[in-house]
């Protein structure tokens, strides 16, 4: 672990209490993806793959994904998959958000829910389930996208 957690310094203390926090074993591999993610929110696993791979000798995008869906199972990052896209995952868990994606270039953002508590949203009709959150994404196009638009 001793390259990851240099090239980290004192963030890595921080990010080994969170892993360990969540009841798993801290390694190389989960420290630097859960590193990348703070730099890198809404990531997919390629990127986050790409963002590790000269930080853990060895690392494989199969190891990322073990890493993910470790860090899902365990309450550390949230799962988002926005139509079209592969899954992004995130550090933002716990709260009422949604999503933004722009049509243009794919870029996400967060949305904070404004009204209401959890799930958010009240469905006129469960079918018998029992709603325990609500996923709304927004779509449109960010600044950047609209700037060069009317370019």
């Amino acid at each position: 672990m001793t390259d990851t957690t240099d090239a980290m310094g004192a963030d890595a203390a921080a990010l080994a209490d969170r892993i360990h926090a969540a009841g798993l074993k801290v390694t190389a591999v989960r420290l630097a993806v859960l590193h990348a993610l703070e730099s890198a929110p809404h990531a997919g696993a390629d990127a986050l793959f790409t963002a590790v791979r000269g930080d853990v000798t060895g690392t494989s995008v199969q190891a990322v994904y073990g890493v993910l869906t470790s860090f899902t199972a365990a309450g550390l990052v949230r799962r988002i998959e926005p139509a079209g896209s592969p899954a992004r995952y995130e550090l933002r868990t716990g709260d009422n958000h949604h999503h933004v994606v722009c049509t243009g270039c794919g870029a996400v953002g967060d949305v904070d829910c404004v009204v209401g508590e959890a799930p958010c949203l009240t469905p006129s009709n469960t079918g018998g389930f029992s709603a325990q959150s609500a996923e709304v994404t927004f779509w449109g196009l960010c600044a950047s996208c609209q700037r060069a638009e009317r370019a």
